[in-house]
């Protein structure tokens, strides 16, 4: 994984104690994105792991989808947004999943790319696993194939990557 990457995430991401709520610490990407060589950087190294083996890219709502921008922009591939209901016009398939507060639900529209289009998923965070387990369910009954699974921040205590079982996932870095 990049070094530039790791640092640049460490030296620009911010701290957040108590968001969004009491015992939560949030990481903030926001100024990483918000430098272009660092954001830059980041986007190499998402998309390095898996050079040649992915066909289009995908990211999930909200920060998702600027990781996947920008790693479309990078690849001249499209970029598919898997949003939170009622989000996408047309007909879509949905997936709900556990959070470890409640439930959630995705969506995407499954005739957005041809059957058996490799997608790479990118996300800024990985926790427990479940946006990550329902994006990819949600990629494969579309009929498309997952290529992998890229986050920038993995947070390692709560083992989010034992619930992507023979799933092929990188971060840039693990807290």
């Amino acid at each position: 994984m990049s070094h530039a990457a790791r640092e640049a995430i460490e030296r620009l991401s911010r701290v957040v104690v108590d968001f969004p709520s009491p015992g939560i610490v949030f990481r903030d990407l926001s100024p990483v994105f918000a430098n272009g060589p660092a954001y830059r950087c980041v986007i190499d190294a998402l998309l390095a792991p898996f050079e040649g083996e992915f066909d289009a890219l995908a990211g999930m709502e909200a920060r998702g989808f600027v990781l996947a921008a920008g790693a479309a922009y990078a690849t001249g591939y499209g970029c598919v947004m898997i949003r939170k209901p009622g989000k996408l016009p047309r007909p879509v398939i949905t997936e709900d999943y556990e959070l470890e507060y409640g439930r959630a639900t995705l969506e995407l529209r499954p005739d957005e790319l041809a059957p058996g289009t490799r997608v790479l998923l990118l996300d800024d965070v990985l926790a427990t696993g479940g946006t990550l387990g329902a994006s990819c369910r949600l990629v494969e009954r579309a009929g498309w194939s997952v290529a992998g699974i890229s986050v920038v921040l993995e947070l390692g205590d709560l083992r989010g990557t034992d619930t992507l079982p023979n799933r092929r996932v990188t971060s840039l870095l693990t807290i």
